[in-house]
């Protein structure tokens, strides 16, 4: 029988030394369970180990590399210290320790809680240790959101990388002070716009003169930073500068909370409302004094196009240029608009500059969507499919004939009345010949209304066929035979498009669409 071994570090332990070191946590992991299996008579396949990653974590590298192998079946059983160091998740514990795992041949042994899938007696305290567990994280995130949401409102800063132009204050925590080399660049930034200079020319200047951006400027001094997304990723760029030139944070405001995960499940961050973000005022030195930064902003407001809503562009987050990965942006030129790549405007050598007019795009992705219709759609069977009723009106018709006569009988029945009424005050009938034709009368004039209104309804569902009838070979044209995209269109059907740079010599422009289908 082979082992495989999986560890991982929880929260509440780590004592290392170093990151690249293993906790002393994982190293009793390690030792317990290759004891353990060596009591066993198991052979030893793999050791799997996580530093520094949560129990709800499912992107933990290496317990996706024990899945993958266990897929495969390299191994016959998967051995923990605790059901919980596997996962602490009650869904990914009941898809894989009892469905999948069962599935592919894999024994799940943990040995502190006697978690084993070979015993099917302990099923229920294995789902009670998941439940216990689902219980434990969702307790750990509210407690931690209560601590964090505390420390934001009184405006301790508890982000992992300070913002540029700071650095965290290594004898107060939660406080920022501010890097005097960085700061610099900031003002500069702040001096050079209050001139009239434009965010990508300023993007420009730094770059020429070598100024390493934000993250660049972090990792050559050894401070903590994101990991850059794209290979151009040590140039500034227009988004850079005008982020900064509207950040509170740079006249000693702690602006916090700007993005929020919805659940603890998840580790993805989502921006939220204005409303909803944490700001106090006065918490750390400025860089930039209340002069400059409120004559930058009475210049952003001027600068300001309007925006009005559903002029979104076609392409709007769509294209990226090919060579350097980048969200192209538009731009217009007597009267068209064009896609370009910004980072050929922000350094020499930056980028190839991918550049296609929007027309264009939209002419080469129509074109390859109905090659795509007509290669996977049968467009005959299609229209045979589709039901079209040539009595419709005729339909229509004999129904606006009945209405019309229910209603004008209705209304006869409802004139006998009235004039029964006035037969019986004259004592030309009498009181219970009244009573019983008058009962009559209504019960037949109800009929005829109850008749005309359900005629009504069928009229309208009548009047929408109709509707529908003169419509569907359009529709089917519309979607067959595409001329032209709408925004709608390009949301649901296209994940991407990557545009490359104009072949020479030809006007023809390479573009790779990643489609949603």
């Amino acid at each position: 029988m082979k082992v495989a071994i999986y560890c991982r570090l929880s929260e509440e332990d780590k004592n290392k030394q170093s990151e690249t070191d293993d906790s002393g946590s994982i190293q009793n992991q390690k030792s317990m369970l290759l004891h353990y299996a060596m009591e066993q008579g198991w052979e030893l396949y793999n050791i799997y180990s996580d530093d520094d990653y949560a129990g709800a974590d499912r992107r933990r590298p290496e317990f996706n590399r024990l899945l993958k192998d266990a897929e495969q079946h390299k191994f016959d059983i998967v051995l923990c210290k605790t059901q919980s160091r596997f996962t602490r998740e009650l869904e990914l514990v009941e898809k894989y320790i009892h469905g999948l795992f069962p599935i592919w041949g894999i024994r799940f042994i943990s040995i502190v809680d006697n978690a084993d899938t070979a015993n099917k007696g302990n099923k229920k305290s294995r789902q009670i240790n998941g439940l216990v567990n689902e219980w434990y994280l969702e307790d750990m995130s509210d407690n931690i959101r209560s601590v964090l949401t505390s420390r934001r409102v009184n405006g301790f800063h508890i982000g992992a990388f300070a913002l540029y132009g700071y650095k965290k204050d290594p004898n107060q925590k939660g406080h920022l002070v501010i890097d005097e080399e960085a700061a610099a660049i900031v003002r500069e930034v702040f001096s050079l716009f209050s001139q009239g200079y434009g965010k990508t020319a300023i993007a420009r200047m730094l770059n020429d003169r070598g100024i390493p951006n934000p993250t660049e400027y972090k990792r050559l001094h050894g401070l903590r930073y994101r990991q850059p997304k794209t290979q151009s990723s040590t140039l500034w760029k227009y988004f850079a500068i005008s982020d900064m030139l509207t950040n509170e944070m740079y006249i000693g405001n702690m602006v916090q909370g700007k993005y929020g995960s919805e659940s603890y499940k998840t580790k993805q961050n989502k921006p939220r409302p204005k409303s909803e973000w944490y700001v106090v005022e006065g918490t750390h030195e400025p860089i930039i004094d209340r002069e400059l930064w409120n004559r930058v902003q009475v210049l952003i407001a001027q600068k300001a196009k309007p925006f009005h809503i559903g002029t979104i562009g076609l392409f709007a987050r769509k294209a990226r240029c090919a060579n350097c990965g980048y969200t192209m942006r538009s731009s217009k030129n007597k009267g068209r608009h064009y896609l370009q790549c910004p980072n050929r405007h922000i350094a020499k050598d930056a980028c190839i500059g991918s550049f296609i007019s929007v027309d264009r795009l939209e002419q080469l992705v129509t074109q390859e969507l109905n090659h795509l219709i007509a290669q996977y759609l049968d467009i005959d069977e299609l229209e045979k499919n589709i039901e079209f009723c040539d009595n419709f009106k005729e339909q229509k018709n004999r129904l606006l004939s009945d209405i019309a006569a229910y209603e004008k009988k209705a209304a006869e029945y409802s004139k006998g009345i009235r004039e029964l009424y006035m037969d019986k005050v004259k004592n030309l009938i009498s009181e219970n010949d009244y009573v019983e034709m008058s009962k009559e009368f209504t019960t037949e004039r109800n009929r005829l209304e109850c008749a005309a209104a359900n005629d009504k309804k069928q009229l309208s569902e009548i009047e929408k066929k109709i509707a529908a009838d003169s419509d569907c070979h359009k529709l089917i044209e519309q979607y067959t035979s595409l001329k032209h995209l709408t925004r709608e269109m390009v949301e649901i059907l296209i994940d991407y498009i990557y545009v490359g740079k104009r072949i020479p010599g030809t006007k023809d422009v390479p573009i790779e669409i990643h489609w949603n289908f």
